[in-house]
């Protein structure tokens, strides 16, 4: 019998697990649906290569949460990767994100920071206060000025997200960054980098316990899997604590609707070169490109000795999911906005269940927001599911 089960082997549940077993000696059962741990951010190395490649796109740990930073470094160490991603418009690389750099090639000019910033204050003066929060597209030209706009963000986002920009919502702006000095590290948390031994090794560190088993190629919902029978939705259902960081749409049968997500498709090449681009993330902001990003994941572990001859790339092309596809990012139209409120009230009313992570909640969130949340949720509210304090 086992004192908590996690559903999903994600980030947020692999936290959630680890810290029963740790701090309560809790016996933990870990459902996970896939034939390996650790969700998305997933690592594999290829066997052509040799080279790790993150299986569901680039993944790269960063934050300025000590807490979270003291919790990861239990089960791994990083590498000094700074991340820095360029971006091709019109057949020119330019830093991203947008930067002093960037805006003086762009503009052909050798501004300083307070030129610059004063040029964009007069471009972005267009949109007035009251309308910046209208849509992506007046809250992007607001803050970065419609030419600046236009050239990097406007066709990049509909090709990513498939929409008018004007008819995206106005927070996706809100995560633009402008920069006025010529740093182009893309993140500026003080800590970052990539696992050592790579991102499968870590999370098999987490669930290193006595306390915890991982069922692989299990769906909580199949109530035909005879092995696991005791290990689903309705075996669970007010007998046990559950942490549920699967689709939360799904737990409830769809009953509300099914929440819309995008998700990613994936081509991959192995061209004979030691270098394809010269960097690991190369993003492409023109329409006439089917792309959003190419990665090359040699860039990321620098460290690394990887054949001279070979090299692995990723092309990634962006489009709404169906119900066979892997959701990545929730979009949060009205109409899901309606169906979550409704799905919220749901969970509300489903004592013994707690959900989290990104699929759970309908949120997207960095790899150190979702372990920053289970923690939370380790504090706040399973020590009462479990019948302890810490």
């Amino acid at each position: 019998m086992y004192d908590l089960v996690v559903v999903g082997s994600g980030l947020f549940g692999l936290t959630v697990a680890e810290s029963a077993a740790r701090l309560w000696d809790a016996r933990v059962a870990i459902v996970e649906k896939r034939s390996h741990i650790g969700g998305n951010a997933y690592s594999e190395v290829d066997p052509e290569t040799g080279i790790e490649v993150h299986k569901y796109g680039a993944h790269i740990f960063h934050t300025s949460n000590e807490e979270v930073w003291n919790y990861v470094r239990r089960f791994t160490d990083f590498n000094d990767y700074v991340h820095r991603v360029l971006t091709t418009i019109d057949g020119v690389v330019y830093p991203m994100p947008v930067n002093l750099g960037t805006i003086n090639q762009f503009f052909g000019s050798a501004y300083s920071p307070d030129q610059a910033r004063a040029l964009v204050r007069e471009q972005s003066s267009e949109i007035p206060a009251g309308r910046a929060e209208d849509n992506f597209e007046t809250m992007g030209i607001s803050t970065v000025g419609r030419p600046l706009f236009e050239a990097f963000f406007r066709d990049y986002t509909a090709k990513q997200w498939q929409t008018n920009p004007t008819d995206l919502p106005a927070g996706i702006a809100r995560r633009l960054p402008v920069r006025y000095t010529y740093d182009s590290r893309y993140f500026s948390d003080p800590h970052q980098g990539l696992p050592l031994d790579g991102y499968a090794a870590w999370f098999e560190r987490m669930v290193d316990s006595p306390n915890i088993d991982v069922f692989l190629n299990s769906d909580f919902f199949d109530e035909e899997s005879s092995e696991k029978a005791t290990l689903t939705r309705d075996s669970t259902a007010g007998r046990v604590p559950v942490v549920y960081t699967g689709p939360v749409d799904r737990f409830f049968d769809y009953e509300y609707g099914r929440l819309g997500w995008r998700t990613i498709d994936f081509e991959v090449e192995r061209p004979h070169t030691g270098d394809y681009q010269g960097c690991a993330v190369m993003n492409y902001g023109d329409l006439t490109v089917p792309e959003t990003r190419t990665i090359e994941f040699r860039h990321f572990n620098p460290e690394r000795e990887y054949p001279g001859d070979r090299t692995i790339v990723y092309r990634e092309f962006s489009r709404s999911a169906t119900a066979d596809d892997d959701p990545y990012y929730p979009i949060n139209t009205p109409s899901d906005q309606k169906m979550m409120h409704d799905y919220r009230r749901a969970m509300a009313d489903t004592p013994g269940v707690l959900f989290g992570g990104r699929l759970g909640t309908y949120r997207y969130f960095d790899m150190d927001a979702t372990i920053a949340g289970a923690l939370d949720m380790v504090r706040d509210d399973l020590a009462s599911l479990l019948g302890s304090n810490l």
